[in-house]
């Protein structure tokens, strides 16, 4: 045993020494290479969740202050404290972000997860404060012809984006135990839904812009999570049914089978339809499967459908990953810019499957680390999150989504680095990851 002790010192030494000749030069001959460290532009390991919940505690700091649960005279801009008889003469407290947006849905939903996650009673409560105010003002203001009434989107929703995402986020509250008076509010968003919004023959959702008879994929989330948690609600199966049927009909019209992505807009009138592969809408298409598959009973029979496109837009998403970890602003366009709120979505959708078991965590685990360390670098000391493309239309040129803007009061990118962060938190309280061979694993235990 010590002359073999001796032969490593020995065999130490002398490698030492060589790996200093040939002029001080690293080369196959004296360096084991291939245990070079990489120069990678994002941590290249998995996160501590003490590290994940540091995030979400920024945007949540950030976000709190940004956007008070208040309520101010448009007298005298004084705060109204008496909630008991909110005339018209109202408005929200001054704040950096509308509390009654879809975006603002997400960021509901993003802090109802985080809060599930953490065990942190702050972030639910974020949620609960605020749509409790929206819910007690609609239900003080429905009826009257406030015109300048904050809730006006509530009590008259005239788009799906002022319904869908904003629904979805109150039925999880109340689900949660939020003990205030939703459900009025509920029900007229999912009444818009299920009833006034416009509809081609076949009942796919559908708007008159900017042409006639055209399908915007980000409608997809502004319905289908609505729909999903109201038919987990109510139990009724009519909601299950219409969720999945717009999941199949934009699928069938919009879906790139070869690519494995969805194009942006599908007019009706087009011979020909360009194709757009947004990143924010295949965001949120993707996030409408993985929130519907959540509640869909596996019985039904538009399961399996969903499931297997879930998996085929992951696959396709896969091909497309940036080595930053970063998805581009049009997907499939390397030279398109990396853009947050999508790459935040993509990792969302693809940890939250993974932890659900839709899809195979050896496989996707990895590059859905890389996706939440790339989008942890935009979340700036103060808790803003960089890098996300603002409110977007529909375009059928590149120059409409190369050149489209981007800010850190975009809204858009807040919730879905809250729901992505959450999700990252139960991917490492379930599982670990090591660097086996130089690359990231997932461990087996064996």
């Amino acid at each position: 045993m010590m002359k073999y002790k001796q032969f490593l010192l020995l065999f130490a030494g002398v490698f030492f020494l060589v790996s200093y000749n040939v002029n001080g030069q690293v080369t196959d001959a004296n360096t084991p290479l291939h245990l070079l460290k990489p120069d990678y532009p994002t941590l290249y390991s998995a996160p501590e969740i003490v590290e994940v919940k540091e995030v979400l505690d920024r945007v949540y700091k950030f976000l709190d202050k940004a956007t008070p649960a208040g309520v101010i005279s448009l007298k005298d801009s004084s705060e109204v404290k008496d909630f008991k008889n909110l005339d018209g003469n109202i408005a929200f407290a001054p704040a950096s972000f509308r509390l009654t947006s879809y975006e603002w849905g997400v960021t509901y939903a993003g802090m109802l997860l985080a809060g599930e996650a953490t065990g942190k009673d702050y972030f639910k409560e974020y949620t609960y404060d605020r749509v409790s105010l929206i819910a007690e003002i609609a239900n003080q203001h429905r009826g009257k012809s406030f015109k300048s009434s904050p809730v006006h989107s509530v009590l008259q929703p005239g788009a799906l984006d002022d319904s869908g995402a904003i629904c979805a986020a109150m039925i999880k509250a109340q689900i949660q135990g939020l003990n205030a008076n939703l459900d009025p509010v509920i029900e007229n968003f999912i009444d818009y839904i299920s009833n006034k919004q416009f509809r081609f023959e076949d009942g796919t959702l559908a708007r008159n812009r900017p042409q006639d008879n055209t399908l915007w994929l980000d409608d997809l989330f502004m319905s289908v999570p609505a729909l999903a948690q109201m038919g987990k609600r109510t139990g009724n199966k009519k909601y299950f049914d219409d969720a999945v049927k717009q999941v199949k009909q934009f699928s069938e019209r919009m879906f790139n089978e070869d690519k494995g992505l969805y194009m942006h807009g599908w007019v009706q009138a087009m011979e020909e339809r360009p194709q757009f592969h947004w990143g924010r809408a295949n965001g949120w298409a993707i996030m409408a499967i993985v929130e519907l598959l959540e509640v869909l009973p596996k019985d039904h029979s538009g399961y399996d459908y969903v499931l297997s496109q879930l998996q085929a837009h992951v696959k396709g998403l896969s091909k497309y990953q940036d080595g930053t970890g970063f998805w581009h602003q049009l997907i499939d366009r390397n030279d398109t810019y990396l853009e947050t709120s999508a790459t935040a979505i993509f990792a969302y959708s693809i940890l939250r499957s993974i932890n659900r078991g839709y899809i195979d965590k050896m496989s996707y685990s990895p590059m859905a680390i890389l996706a939440w360390n790339a989008v942890s670098t935009k979340v700036n000391e103060q808790g803003q999150v960089e890098g996300t493309c603002v409110g977007t239309g529909m375009g059928f040129d590149p120059a409409f989504y190369y050149y489209r803007p981007i800010n850190k009061y975009a809204a858009h990118g807040y919730g879905p680095v809250l729901l992505a962060g959450a999700e990252m938190i139960n991917l490492l309280k379930a599982n670990d990851f090591e660097i086996n061979d130089s690359s990231l694993q997932l461990k087996v235990n064996k």
